[in-house]
């Protein structure tokens, strides 16, 4: 997980929020009964997916870069860990401004 953040990066991040909520909010989809955790686990088997490119991207070949499996995941888990934790701090500390906004 990069330790510091770039100047694109909220932006980037806020890029696939916003496409996420498109998706939840597309007519069709809804129509076709398309759910807000169907729209999450898209995105997250997309994240998955793209994290296992960048990873292979660091490896010779397909036998190293399965016995660096461990410490791949564990990275990754560990700094989507750390994020989700301080994103569900920061929404129980403000969830009525977040979840309850005013008219």
């Amino acid at each position: 997980m990069a330790t510091q953040f770039d100047e694109g990066f909220y932006a980037r991040a806020d890029a696939h929020i916003h496409l996420s909520n498109d998706q939840k909010n597309d007519a069709q989809a809804v129509q076709a009964g398309a759910t807000p955790e169907m729209v999450n686990a898209s995105m997250m088997f997309a994240s998955a997916r793209f994290c296992a490119w960048i990873s292979a991207g660091g490896f010779a070949s397909g036998g190293a870069m399965a016995l660096g499996k461990k410490e791949i995941t564990d990275y990754f888990v560990e700094g989507f860990k750390q994020m989700l934790e301080a994103h569900l701090d920061d929404y129980a500390r403000n969830f009525d401004a977040y979840m309850k906004p005013q008219p």
